[in-house]
């Protein structure tokens, strides 16, 4: 039997744009179940005293009523298909604007600064939980995922936060203890070991924690005891205090915002979608391939070879080479690439940068032979120094697969095999 048709509203609202993958959930009402709930209505109002005496002008009244009613109950289901979550898709802006950021912040392009600090002021001015301070959900182990740094910032920021092989982690802990304590970590490898700075803290406000650095030492896993961090804390007097203030605070604890007393702004994690996993593996060196693996399956678009989601300026940070990759793709591998994809005619430009000025060019024709496979053939290369173009005979063919794709990250496979993700370049 046919499924009817469905009339759907979001329990929590999707994002309009069919490359979020955000996986929301939807609830669905067929218009069978709208025509049940109908019916359903009409008795209990028979059964609470609508009188049937009076003749058909009774039961056009009757009938009126659950019509209408009924109608009521189908706009207002439809309605709520409009009705957006802010706060969620604010989080979500803010995520997929921290996609590809290097250094947790360092380097950062004024454009994708100001993507940035847009979804942290719409954040901050959705609002979240009111008193951080006072929740639960402000405690535990939060990953750094970027910061501001200004010149003002600690050595130990300046030191190793925008080291992308290193994970950096705050832990806070206010209640439940006679120490409540701020600790910042920078863990350096599972196998090496990690630096840990700790202070004494204490809540002054909803938002604000004061704290004061007291401790610090490396714990590497090769020694048996710790190594004190040279950092007399006892002598700095005021200069080891200082105030965090977060600003914003989901209300799943999974995002915050804090502000520090040197005007440094961190945005904070303590659950990572699978897109930053995968980032964090390529830059650990770790699990690569697993996480690329446990991605491809939540991949949110059916038909991601098609150039109006494919199209566009793609920067490579990631690849394993088939044994048999063809000996260009080898020799470029480790600098810096890109894939150009034209929007109109799906031509396709790789474009390595050896170094400012000296450059590598490859142009293909593409063509979609399925929903996710593009049929490419190479017509050319050309070997950019300055202005002078010096032509190469570089011809080939094959296939690629887009395994993942949504509007900040892209998965693709070779024909013979290898692998290669890409992010998107503003």
């Amino acid at each position: 039997m046919a499924h009817p048709q469905l009339r759907c509203y979001n329990q929590v609202p999707s994002c309009s744009s069919s490359l979020c993958g955000s996986g929301r959930t939807r609830i669905c009402y067929s218009k069978h179940d709208l025509e049940r709930g109908r019916r359903a209505l009409c008795t209990t109002l028979l059964v609470e005293g609508v009188s049937f005496s009076g003749g058909s002008s009774k039961r056009q009244e009757r009938n009126g009523k659950c019509t209408s009613i009924a109608r009521t109950l189908s706009v207002s289901a439809s309605a709520s298909s409009t009705v957006e979550n802010p706060i969620l898709d604010a989080e979500s802006n803010l995520i997929d604007a921290l996609i590809g950021i290097q250094g947790r912040g360092r380097g950062v392009t004024p454009l994708k600064l100001e993507n940035i600090s847009e979804a942290v002021r719409l954040l901050e001015s959705l609002g979240g939980v009111d008193e951080p301070t006072s929740s639960g959900l402000i405690e535990g182990t939060w990953r750094l995922m970027f910061t501001t740094r200004p010149g003002t910032a600690s050595p130990i920021q300046r030191a190793f936060v925008g080291v992308d092989t290193f994970s950096v982690f705050q832990e806070i802990t206010l209640r439940g203890t006679n120490d409540p304590r701020v600790c910042n970590i920078v863990r350096f490898s599972e196998a090496i070991g990690e630096l840990k700075v700790e202070a004494a803290a204490s809540i002054a406000s909803g938002r604000r924690i004061l704290f004061q650095f007291d401790k610090a030492a490396f714990l590497f896993k090769f020694l048996p005891f710790k190594v004190p961090y040279p950092v007399p804390f006892r002598l700095l007097g005021d200069e080891a205090k200082g105030w965090l203030e977060t600003t914003y605070l989901s209300p799943s604890g999974d995002i915050r915002i804090s502000k520090g007393n040197k005007g440094t702004t961190f945005v904070l994690q303590k659950k990572v979608d699978g897109r930053q996993r995968l980032l964090q593996a390529i830059s650990s060196g770790q699990d690569v391939q697993r996480v690329i693996e446990e991605l491809i399956p939540t991949n949110p678009l059916k038909n991601s070879a098609d150039l109006q989601y494919l199209s566009g300026k793609w920067r490579l940070v990631w690849s394993s080479q088939a044994a048999d990759a063809n000996w260009l793709q080898k020799a470029t591998t480790g600098f810096p690439s890109w894939q150009i994809v034209e929007a109109e005619t799906g031509r396709l430009q790789n474009l390595v940068e050896f170094f400012p000025g000296f450059k590598l060019r490859a142009r293909a024709r593409s063509e979609a032979t399925s929903a996710q496979c593009r049929d490419v053939n190479i017509e050319g290369a050309s070997l950019e120094v300055g202005a002078l173009e010096l032509p190469l005979k570089i011809t080939g063919s094959g296939f690629t697969e887009v395994l993942y794709l949504d509007k900040r990250i892209r998965i693709t496979r070779g024909n013979k095999g290898s692998t290669f993700v890409h992010v998107r370049d503003e």
